[in-house]
């Protein structure tokens, strides 16, 4: 059901609530793939790795390198309007392929995963790939579990930025940020390792022959392209898709406009959730295989439509989260951050 169809769903919070949506259900997506594969066993041949992806980083990491080069002695103004035209989109899709990596989607191997995802970093010049892989993957196991999934906003954040235009468009404009503070509250997490190590390590090694072949200017157009790639830029809006209740009750909801093309179908979000060994490129056939289960689902066409709501509605916050205390039938509430939600409120 794309964004201008289907019948209104009322909000599940109002515009003066300050508080998540709390669920007592586990994630929808563990269940809903065992059915679909039960359903449909065509599915299961859909998974596998897509060792191609290998290529496109090499080929990404080399283009964005090559225009950092073309860009080094330019304006900053002519620098910045390069980055979010055409160098957040390559940045973007460099974040694609770390995420592929992440979930072993490109070589069989985790240490060849691992060392691509390092590779595929390199221009975003801030060392987090193996970082994502850690929290990235406690995500899909306990998507809105506030202990343990790092993609659910701090009760702080939602706090601080509020329902004001300003505030959320600061929100995205600095989101690489805030992210970066959310690890804090996490449970089970070791945040540092030997792959950390390594990551910081070629990223230093990587920005520093950037700073003194190239100069800071070509510094400058990297690290904008990495903050729209993820900010205040119509792909910064994919964050808001993901997860964000948008459309009632629905926690999770897909984007199939044109910039998947470019994007590497990192729209196809139900369908990446459900079958996390998917490789990107065959995501599109699991839609085709049951479109009946996808096609009922509230969906975007418009990154950019979703930006301007998200910024302009006061009924979306970061408080338009779904939050549960459960992982599987267990608790795992933390107190501490129940009576922080309980004076959020």
């Amino acid at each position: 059901m794309p964004d201008s169809a289907g019948p209104p769903v009322p909000e599940p919070s109002g515009p003066t609530r300050r508080d998540f949506t709390r669920s007592t259900t586990r994630e929808p997506h563990a269940p809903r793939g065992r059915e679909l594969l039960r359903k449909h066993p065509a599915i299961r041949g859909l998974a596998g790795r897509n060792p191609w992806s290998a290529l496109l980083v090499l080929l990404l990491v080399g283009v964005q390198t090559g225009a950092a080069w073309l860009l080094r002695e330019e304006s900053i103004w002519l620098i910045l309007l390069a980055a979010f035209c055409c160098g957040a989109f390559v940045s973007h899709t460099l974040w694609v392929l770390i995420h592929e990596c992440a979930h072993n989607l490109v070589f069989r191997g985790g240490v060849w995963n691992r060392a691509l995802a390092i590779l595929a970093n390199l221009p975003h010049l801030l060392p987090s790939a193996v970082s994502f892989q850690k929290y990235h993957l406690k995500h899909h196991a306990f998507q809105g579990v506030y202990e343990l999934d790092a993609d659910i906003p701090g009760v702080w954040e939602a706090r601080l930025v509020g329902r004001t235009a300003i505030g959320k468009a600061l929100w995205l404009f600095l989101f690489p940020v805030f992210q970066v503070t959310r690890p804090a509250r996490l449970k089970e997490i070791r945040l540092f390792d030997g792959w950390v190590a390594v990551n910081i390590a070629a990223q230093l090694a990587y920005d520093a022959l950037v700073f003194f072949l190239l100069g800071p200017k070509a510094l400058l157009f990297l690290g904008a392209s990495f903050f729209f790639s993820v900010g205040l830029h119509p792909l910064g809006a994919r964050w808001i898709q993901e997860h964000y209740l948008v459309h009632g009750s629905q926690e999770t909801t897909s984007y199939y406009g044109f910039l998947n093309v470019l994007a590497l179908n990192v729209g196809y979000h139900n369908e990446h959730h459900d079958f996390p060994s998917v490789p990107w490129n065959r995501l599109p056939a699991v839609k085709r295989e049951v479109p009946e289960v996808y096609d009922a689902l509230f969906s975007h066409r418009s990154w950019t439509r979703l930006l301007f709501r998200f910024l302009f509605d006061p009924s979306l916050s970061l408080w338009s989260r779904v939050v549960r205390a459960e992982r599987g039938g267990v608790s795992v509430a933390a107190p501490v951050a129940m009576e922080e939600l309980r004076e959020a409120s």
